[in-house]
């Protein structure tokens, strides 16, 4: 059995057969929710590749006492893949971002699309990213990921285009397209963005906007998917398909 993982911060200073406190939410969590007790393993990360391995020495009702065993400092990998979500009603963007981070997606860009129906102004702009965060932390918990991939802010399709300068390789979904994912050989290293539209698809002046700015338009096929499906597909092509 895999051993469950749990955020903590400032982990710099576990060393092996030392003992670490998990408190506060996390701790609340492994003992009333995941019913873990004295004896059991665990792990912990500080999000940032950081992972310490234990087993459970203590408890009490609000805290728990790691006995640490292994410490483990975890790269990023060479190829940093960010997914470009554009927001979508109900919870299909969310649903994206969460299957992308289990996934192993480097980083999160909320895109405000033309066609995006649900919006993020003023305050909801703070108020969506730290909720699209929080999603992206418990999925990288629930894939044991030592990294977890940051939610940048919100972007316009303007400001997306300046931001994408940035990329070494931009890949815009399109059911349009003639290129097929699967045909792509992609760089081994490098900032990989993979944009998705929203529900009815990417604007036609946007897509010329990607082009332009040096973006390829790429399919998954004949099957038009939805936006909460599109991402996790393209993403599960690249990361475990090995493209």
């Amino acid at each position: 059995m895999v051993e469950p993982l749990f955020h903590k911060d400032n982990l710099k200073d576990a060393a092996i057969g030392a003992q670490v406190e998990l408190s506060g939410p996390e701790a609340k969590h492994a003992i009333t929710v995941r019913r873990m007790r004295v004896g059991e393993a665990i792990q912990l990360s500080d999000g940032s590749g950081l992972r310490v391995k234990g087993t459970i020495q203590e408890l009490t009702g609000t805290s728990l006492m790691v006995l640490v065993s292994e410490v483990i400092t975890e790269a990023l990998p060479q190829r940093h893949l960010f997914l470009v979500q554009a927001l979508a009603k109900g919870d299909r963007d969310e649903l994206a971002i969460q299957a992308a981070t289990e996934l192993g997606v480097t980083g999160v860009i909320p895109w405000q699309a033309a066609r995006s129906i649900s919006r993020w102004d003023g305050v909801k702009q703070a108020k969506g990213q730290e909720r699209w965060q929080l999603i992206v932390n418990e999925a990288s918990k629930q894939s044991l990921r030592a990294h977890n991939p940051k939610v940048q802010g919100i972007l316009d399709t303007k400001g997306l285009i300046r931001a994408l300068a940035d990329f070494d390789l931009v890949l815009v979904l399109d059911i349009s397209a003639s290129k097929l994912l699967s045909s792509l050989e992609l760089p081994a290293q490098g900032k990989i963005a993979l944009v998705v539209g929203p529900e009815g698809g990417i604007d036609a002046s946007e897509l010329e906007l990607f082009v332009a700015s040096g973006g390829e338009l790429i399919s998954l096929g004949a099957n038009v998917l939805r936006t909460s499906t599109a991402g996790m597909a393209a993403v599960a092509a690249i990361t475990l398909g090995n493209l």
